[in-house]
């Protein structure tokens, strides 16, 4: 079982391999997961596992978090390169994430003004005009897309909500028009007795012309490199990921890989 939780409202700074020394905000509640998505790999463990009995944090209480940390790190002469939603869940679930980013906003021009704001989401919550809104006002919008097709967001992802799709997924993340950046993993193993690879030429193939519809800025691409809750994933080799990575640069996108 996956064992990481972020049982504080703003955490770190950590060090990330994506978006280097970043200050993390958690708008989950600290005892547990809330999430749209559950995820076969996702390293806050799967949501039957991390059943939360505890309330999501205010708006008021985010603020004073952040400003204290803020305030903190300024006396001691460090400054995030960037102040990051992720956490354990979705932050775009959060009932207030659209006055919390403003909060951020303000307390960000304030306090560390060099420091970006980023949003990690999975993109489900995109049918709201107050969430889209709200996410276009940030620097970094780095958005989940681990597959194009129904079978594999279903296996990999295993939404939450009923009726979400590959289509409906492509079409929420057109919205930004091209501000954001897409993030993919690539994985294999088996999950209950199906065989899951989102690695082999069609699917990758079917990844990017969707990615052509999206047309994002970046393309991050990763693989496994903490514990899963579902043992039998398998880590993508570096010589396979940097195939996939230079199939989509080869389509105009620029592509970090990690992992």
């Amino acid at each position: 079982m996956a064992t990481l939780l972020f049982n504080e409202i703003v955490y770190g700074p950590v060090h990330s391999r994506r978006l280097g020394v970043s200050l993390g905000i958690n708008l989950s509640p600290p005892d547990g997961k809330r999430c749209t998505f559950d995820c076969i790999y996702c390293e806050c463990g799967l949501n039957i596992e991390r059943r939360t009995q505890t309330s999501a944090p205010k708006r008021e209480d985010v603020k004073k978090a952040l400003s204290e940390k803020l305030i903190t790190m300024k006396s001691e002469g460090v400054h995030p390169d960037v102040i990051t939603f992720s956490g354990n869940g979705e932050p775009t679930m959060h009932p207030d994430f659209a006055g919390i980013i403003d909060d951020t906003i303000e307390i960000r021009d304030m306090l560390s003004p060099s420091a970006k704001v980023a949003v990690l989401s999975n993109s489900t919550m995109l049918h709201k005009e107050d969430i889209v809104q709200a996410l276009l006002k940030v620097d970094d919008n780095l958005m989940k897309f681990d597959a194009a097709t129904d079978i594999l967001i279903k296996q990999i992802d295993q939404p939450a909500i009923h009726d979400f799709n590959a289509e409906k997924l492509i079409e929420q993340l057109c919205c930004f028009n091209g501000k954001l950046t897409i993030q993919s993993i690539f994985l294999k193993g088996d999950h209950n007795g199906v065989l899951i690879d989102n690695t082999n030429d069609d699917d990758v193939r079917l990844w990017i012309e969707s990615l052509k519809r999206i047309n994002p800025e970046k393309v991050m691409i990763y693989t496994i490199s903490r514990e899963t809750p579902v043992k039998t994933l398998q880590k993508i080799s570096p010589d396979v990921m940097e195939k996939i990575a230079e199939k989509a640069r080869k389509a105009g996108f620029p592509v970090t890989v990690s992992g």
